[in-house]
C-alpha cells in the first residue's frame, strides 16, 4: 500500500469520526414511488430501534395508518404497553405528518405544534408484492441536541420470515443505526380485560416510542374504561 493511499484512508477515517454531525439527520433514500393507500390499516411492530434506548421498553406495539380527509398527509394511531408494567395498561397516541412534496410521498414531516425542531419520517421499503411488510425510519432534530433516530420493522402479522427480517435490517446501518439495539417486539399477553386505555404516558419518567427525549412539551389525554375523555395540555414536561 502506497504512502499516498494510506494517507487518504487515514484522512477519510478521521473525517468520518470528527466531522460527522450527530445533531443532523442522515441523508435518506426513501422509496421513489409509493401509493399511500398501501400503508393504510393495521400494522404490528416486529422490531424496534430508538437511539435513546439500550433496552426495549415496550411490547404489543401496533400502528394504524390512515389518510385524513384525502389531504397530502398521513396520520397514525398507535398503542403499546410498557414492558415492565404489571397492570398491562394499554397506552395510545397519535401523530400526523404532512407530505411536503407529493412527488416524494415516502418522505413525511410532522404536522403537530407539540414537536420542536424537525421530525422526518421515511418509508425505506415496502413489500412490492403483497404489502405484508415495510420499514420506516424516523429522525428528529432539535437545536443544540443530538438527533433522535428510531426505526420500525412492521408486518401485517406479528412475526416475519427470517429472510425478510435480514433483508430489512441490512438497510439500516448506512443510516447510523446499530443493529445490536434493534430489538424484537413481543406480542404476547396484549389484552387488557378491564378495557382501560390511556392517551399519553402514565409515567413521565419513561420513554415515549415516538418522542425526541430532549423536547419539553406535552399533550396528555386520558380515557377511562367507559371512554370518557379528558384533555390537558402542559408545557415544559419531559414527554416529546
Amino acid at each position: 500500500m502506497t504512502g499516498r493511499l494510506q494517507f487518504q484512508i487515514k484522512f477519510q477515517l478521521f473525517e468520518d469520526t470528527i466531522f460527522k454531525d450527530k445533531t443532523k439527520c442522515p441523508e435518506v433514500k426513501s422509496l421513489r414511488s409509493l401509493n399511500l393507500e398501501d400503508l393504510t390499516g393495521l400494522w404490528y411492530v416486529v422490531q424496534y430501534y430508538a437511539s435513546s434506548e439500550e433496552a426495549l421498553a415496550y411490547r404489543c406495539m401496533q400502528l394504524h395508518f390512515f389518510i385524513p380527509n384525502d389531504l397530502p398527509m398521513m396520520s397514525m394511531n398507535f398503542t403499546y404497553i410498557y414492558a415492565d408494567d404489571p397492570d398491562n395498561d394499554i397506552l395510545a397516541g397519535n401523530i400526523t405528518w404532512r407530505i411536503p412534496d407529493t412527488q416524494q410521498p415516502a418522505h413525511w414531516v410532522h404536522a403537530e405544534r407539540i414537536y420542536e425542531g424537525v421530525y422526518n419520517t421515511y418509508v425505506l421499503v415496502l413489500d412490492p408484492d403483497d404489502k405484508e411488510w415495510t420499514l420506516l425510519l424516523h429522525c428528529a432534530e432539535k437545536e443544540k441536541s443530538p438527533r433522535y433516530l428510531s426505526s420500525f420493522i412492521m408486518g401485517k402479522q406479528p412475526k416475519l420470515p427470517p429472510n425478510v427480517l435480514t433483508y430489512l435490517r441490512e438497510k439500516l446501518p448506512k443510516y447510523d443505526i446499530d443493529l445490536e439495539y434493534m430489538f424484537p417486539m413481543t406480542h404476547v399477553n396484549c389484552d387488557n380485560p378491564g378495557g382501560s386505555l390511556t392517551y399519553g404516558p402514565r409515567h413521565k419518567s419513561k420513554p415515549h416510542p415516538l418522542g425526541h427525549p430532549q423536547v419539553h412539551q406535552e399533550q396528555v389525554t386520558t380515557t377511562t374504561t367507559l371512554g370518557e375523555v379528558e384533555e390537558d395540555v402542559t408545557e415544559d414536561e419531559d414527554y416529546f
